[in-house]
């Protein structure tokens, strides 16, 4: 059975970028948290440690002894005061975002990290689809392919695209303002490695984009 981090460790963990699972601690805790499967040193330099599927997976479950914390909240929750980069999935969760350049600079950033994290986490190394991260964070991870390519989320002043969780497993839905802007972000995910596909609601007759990220 393998040993549970110790809570110098667990700290080390909580504070891993939650996008990309890059770690910072003591070569002694990084070390530690490799021996536990929790963590993996990237074999190009500079060598950084990254967190394992297992490591994201401990990191989104509160410790037994303590009480909720910030890496339990849902995958659709906005940016906390603590700097934690959320992608903006349109609407009112998104209340609070700060915008501007520092906005496109913070989800550039979470991009490419994210590719990089496709390609450690991957079996084959695959960057062109989505990893296992995104497929358990369908909202956020759908809603940052949108923002990276430079939509624009909707807001109380400003149309956009909305991403929504569904019933279905491992598929969001997302709606937009016109059939152009559905059109587009159907595009934008397909490049970004999900299935998508345009579909209307049975009631409202209201058109969306059904996506699910893509296997092979």
């Amino acid at each position: 059975m393998a040993l549970p981090p110790t809570a110098a460790q667990r700290r080390v963990i909580d504070a891993a970028d939650p996008v990309t699972g890059r770690l910072r601690g003591t070569d002694t805790q990084l070390a530690a948290l490799v021996k536990r499967g929790l963590a993996f040193r990237h074999p190009r330099p500079p060598h950084d440690h990254f967190l394992t599927p297992a490591g994201h997976r401990l990191r989104e479950t509160a410790p037994p002894t303590a009480g909720p914390t910030e890496s339990a909240a849902p995958a659709t929750a906005p940016a906390a005061d603590g700097g934690v980069f959320a992608a903006r999935v349109g609407g009112a969760e998104d209340a609070g975002t700060p915008s501007g350049p520092a906005r496109a600079r913070e989800v550039r950033s979470a991009w490419q990290g994210l590719l990089e994290l496709r390609r450690m986490t991957n079996p084959d190394g695959a960057a062109d689809r989505p990893c296992g991260w995104e497929r358990s964070h369908l909202v956020r991870a759908a809603a940052l392919a949108l923002e990276a390519a430079g939509h624009r989320p909707a807001g109380p002043d400003a149309d956009g695209y909305r991403v929504r969780a569904t019933p279905q497993p491992e598929a969001v839905a997302v709606y937009a303002p016109d059939a152009e802007a559905l059109r587009a972000y159907t595009a934008t995910l397909e490049t970004a490695g999900w299935q998508a596909g345009e579909y209307t609601q049975p009631r409202t007759r209201e058109r969306y984009v059904l996506a699910s990220p893509r296997r092979v």
